[in-house]
């Protein structure tokens, strides 16, 4: 009986460690994946100028276009961008339809339940945006007014949460722009950089109200991949770090933006 009662014992023993290490191999497996298939495919959804945006050789450019092929040259494999829709974008990782998202995503408590981050890889700041003439001067005076978001980023969320706002979403900036020159919208909520970028292009005139307490201010954005990767996430995050420390962060972030957003 005893013996029987040992050999039980063994065997529960030995597929408990089998399972482990089954469970600890498919969690290293993307990593692995990657290098075998030769390619990380990258998301963002090209419509965010200057962060992803299609130039006049029908490529997709960018400071996110740029930082995915960096970082998948040093995984020694080469970057797939592909364009998607920034709502489902997240929905498309979850499903493989590519293995990072790299499209300015902030992170946040809700979709660190739903993903895991590489970085932050920049920071920036939430920005209201009104035409150089308008009469809106605080955030107290856009109540009741027309603003304009992108289609499932935080600022979207952000607007509908304040409950005395009209809001109009887009699925990139160049829309928002054009709206808010012709009066269609009385403001844009988004990230201030890629605003500050295009308006410097278009010659448009704009003015971002002073806000300093805004909820969001100062948001850090990262990369998103599925949970249950460790050493995938170990190893971007290394690839991050050291394109910080040996400038060529800098040097993307000085090409598509004009100063270092680290």
């Amino acid at each position: 009986m005893f013996k029987h009662k040992l050999t039980n014992l063994i065997a529960a023993a030995a597929v408990a460690i089998t399972a482990t290490f089954s469970l600890s191999h498919a969690r290293a497996d993307e990593l692995a994946t990657l290098k075998d298939s030769g390619e990380l495919r990258v998301a963002m959804s090209g419509q965010y100028p200057p962060f992803s945006f299609t130039n006049d050789q029908n490529q997709v450019v960018g400071f996110d276009a740029s930082i995915g092929e960096a970082i998948a040259e040093r995984l020694g494999v080469k970057a797939k961008i592909i364009t998607t829709p920034f709502d489902g974008i997240i929905a498309g990782l979850l499903a493989k339809k590519y293995d990072a998202v790299v499209a300015s995503m902030t992170i946040t408590p809700e979709r660190e339940k739903a993903v895991d981050f590489v970085g932050p890889y920049y920071h920036a700041g939430r920005a209201i945006v009104v035409k150089a003439d308008s009469s809106i001067q605080k955030l107290e005076d856009l109540n009741g007014k027309i603003v304009g978001v992108t289609l499932g980023d935080a600022h979207e969320k952000w607007a509908k949460a304040q409950g005395n706002l009209t809001v109009r979403s887009y699925k990139g900036l160049p829309e928002m722009l054009v709206d808010l020159d012709a009066g269609r919208i009385n403001a844009l909520v988004m990230d201030s950089v890629p605003v500050m970028v295009a308006v410097k292009e278009t010659g448009q005139k704009i003015r971002i109200l002073d806000t300093p307490n805004i909820e969001g201010g100062r948001v850090a954005l990262g990369i998103a991949i599925r949970k249950n990767n460790p050493e995938l996430k170990a190893k971007m995050q290394k690839v991050l770090e050291d394109m910080l420390a040996d400038g060529a962060y800098e040097k993307i972030s000085m090409k598509w933006i004009g100063s270092d957003i680290r």
